[in-house]
């Protein structure tokens, strides 16, 4: 038979949870809610220079270095990707996020623990203090097995869960960014170096001419056709010139030690780094996804895709922090004092319980809003940031594609000048050898001539740059990266693939 103390005992803790629910009823979160949305690829206008180009290229490969087909550069560039700290570094990073994600995802399961306590107590013969067995000992001792659980009503546990996963993606998105980059700075550094190599040719051309007319002013003087003063303005630019070839070698030196750095070695590596020989023939052309795969094939994109969604989680977790806490606690364990060591351990010493536990935060001075406010505001800074770089993608690709063209125009209009620069050269040398005019025009022509040199080196390396440039743009030859489908912030669908995080580790530890 029921009694009215059991109805009652049974009721108060639906009472307690209804009372708890109806408070958190009345939790003030509203007038809080993110001002900023995700840009749609699809609504940004490429720009005439994209859609001239075409849709031709597609992606580019894998080892896309190896277009400039320098087996140097190829072996360069993956021992940078093998050695280099920052691959270490981007690596233990995804580790590190891979490690805090079990730790948040822990907080969806229930808790086992198990606490003993066994002490020994000798009473003192003082009758105040050794009331209870004054020159006894006896034994205090406690076994528990604890079981904790909370009933994630509001989603808190799950979208910090969620978050910690998100942050996963985004730490590997991170680590293959770096080693694009890394990738890129080899490139560009091996070109730097193929460029000094290329001045010092015209440098080394320049002296040889310089020391021919030298030699010629000095015939003109013994055979009477010349002045003291053509020998001596032929001297003048030879001190000169050596200085610059002095300067181009120190910076061959430099750049190797540079590669070496890269390649995460001392400066001994760079010693048998020998002279580039690139030779790039790949030519400019876009793939025709363009911009819609661009979020997934730009790692810092996909990094930044992936943090507005943390964020969005990070928005449910502060607003469950306006409702109650449940959780189901339960224990059972043997409780004794007195007795021997091992009496505690009989079954009339055994105790358990179990019930609810309920916390919920009533007064707390506006903390709550202010989470809410900060975390809410974080999302909109996530989001500007994607929208931001998605911007500057468009915008570095749409800028390396007009560099590219118009290099290749100017590199027409240099070889024009360099082969008219050289017909002015041997002109004058020759109108010069012949006592029709003076030095002067010789030096003059001769300027022009290396000037025009050191243009079409310079253009050269910058179509190599601005390759290597519109690659990492479009993302280098790394596969796509799954990207989450847009949706509101406030979707709490469960999405977990527990193998989304082994995926996200492989794709950002590769060394």
């Amino acid at each position: 038979m029921t009694t009215f103390a059991d109805k009652r005992l049974s009721v108060t803790p639906l009472l307690a949870l209804s009372l708890c629910l109806a408070i958190a009823g009345c939790a003030d979160n509203r007038g809080i809610k993110p001002q900023a949305a995700l840009q749609q690829p699809n609504t940004l206008d490429v720009g005439n220079a994209i859609r001239q180009v075409g849709a031709e290229a597609g992606w580019p490969k894998r080892a896309w270095w190896e277009n400039y087909a320098d087996p140097q550069l190829n072996r360069l560039v993956l021992a940078a990707v093998a050695g280099n700290p920052s691959m270490a570094m981007a690596a233990a990073r995804v580790r590190q996020a891979q490690s805090l994600g079990e730790v948040a995802h822990a907080g969806e399961l229930p808790t086992v623990g198990f606490e003993a306590s066994i002490s020994r107590k000798d009473w003192s013969n003082n009758p105040y203090y050794g009331a209870a067995g004054p020159g006894e000992l006896t034994w205090n001792n406690t076994a528990t097995l604890g079981l904790s659980y909370g009933l994630d009503f509001w989603g808190k546990d799950r979208n910090t869960s969620e978050r910690a996963l998100d942050e996963i993606h985004a730490v590997a998105a991170d680590a293959r960014a770096a080693q694009l980059e890394l990738e890129g700075n080899v490139v560009r550094t091996y070109v730097h170096l193929s460029l000094q190599y290329g001045l010092l040719d015209n440098t080394k051309n320049t002296l040889e001419q310089e020391q021919r007319i030298l030699d010629l002013a000095q015939r003109r003087l013994k055979g009477g056709i010349g002045t003291q003063m053509e020998i001596t303005q032929a001297e003048v630019p030879l001190p000169e010139t050596r200085r610059q070839m002095e300067a181009l070698e120190e910076s061959i030196v430099l750049t190797r030690n540079q590669l070496a750095a890269l390649l995460g070695q001392g400066p001994g590596a760079g010693d048998s780094i020998t002279r580039p020989g690139l030779d790039l023939q790949a030519a400019i052309g876009l793939p025709s996804a363009l911009p819609a795969e661009l979020i997934g094939r730009r790692p810092d994109i996909s990094a930044a895709r992936w943090r507005v969604e943390a964020a969005a989680k990070g928005i449910e977790v502060a607003k469950a922090a306006f409702y109650p806490d449940i959780n189901l606690l339960a224990s059972i364990g043997p409780q004794a004092t007195g007795g021997s060591l091992l009496s505690f351990l009989s079954a009339k010493n055994l105790a358990t319980s179990y019930g609810p536990a309920i916390s919920l935060p009533i007064f707390e001075g506006g903390r709550l809003r202010g989470q809410l406010g900060a975390t809410t505001a974080g999302y909109d800074l996530a989001v500007e940031h994607y929208n931001q770089l998605l911007s500057l993608a468009l915008k570095n690709i749409a800028d390396q594609i007009v560099t590219q063209q118009s290099l290749a125009r100017q590199q027409k209009q240099a070889d024009l000048s360099v082969a008219a620069a050289q017909k002015n050269v041997d002109i004058a040398t020759r109108a010069y050898q012949r006592g029709l005019t003076n030095y002067l025009n010789v030096l003059t022509a001769q300027t022009q001539w290396l000037r025009q040199q050191q243009m079409v080196q310079q253009l050269l390396a910058q179509k190599l740059n601005s390759y290597a440039s519109l690659t990492v743009a479009l993302g280098g030859g790394l596969d796509s990266i799954a990207m989450p489908e847009q949706h509101d912030h406030n979707d709490n669908n469960d999405n977990r693939d527990d193998t989304a995080v082994a995926a996200a580790a492989k794709a950002g530890a590769t060394r």
